[in-house]
């Protein structure tokens, strides 16, 4: 088996989703520590942000080729055919919908941080920098929450 076959399979695609969303998730909980106690250089914030949303990027296209390649095929049936339909029929859309916000919030605190400290202060942008920090971390945490749910209804189907 080549790299790439181990690469695409199964469990080594959702390892990397969940792996690379908890990288995301943490990224985005330091910002906000960044933030609120006004810590950090410009840089380190630029690089934090920007490696959360690298992250959350990376996760999103693992977790979509899984998707399109595994989930519909293999998993969605066994869902939707056990114990637990509704973890696809409501779990697993919102968590589609959920996602779609989660990069452009991520890309919108990474913007903010490109601001210097003072032009930052003048907008009054410190607090909404934090407020979506804590939403973006929040929502890849309710997204994980939603994924558990989502792979014990496979596993009971």
């Amino acid at each position: 088996m080549d790299i790439f076959a181990v690469l695409q399979s199964k469990p080594v695609l959702i390892g990397f989703h969940l792996g690379f969303a908890i990288v995301g998730i943490d990224a985005f909980l330091w910002l906000l520590g960044q933030f609120k106690d006004n810590g950090g250089s410009r840089k380190s914030r630029i690089m934090t942000a920007a490696i959360g949303v690298a992250a959350f990027v990376a996760s999103w296209t693992t977790g979509g080729y899984y998707y399109v390649i595994y989930y519909g095929t293999l998993v969605k049936p066994v869902i939707k055919s056990g114990f637990a339909p509704w973890a696809h029929n409501i779990i697993m859309e919102t968590k589609e919908h959920i996602f779609l916000f989660v990069i452009p919030l991520a890309m919108t605190v990474l913007c903010i941080t490109l601001l210097e400290k003072d032009d930052m202060e003048r907008l009054a942008l410190r607090r909404l920098a934090m407020w979506l920090s804590g939403t973006v971390a929040a929502l890849g945490l309710l997204i994980g929450a939603m994924g558990f749910i989502i792979s014990a209804a496979a596993r009971w189907g």
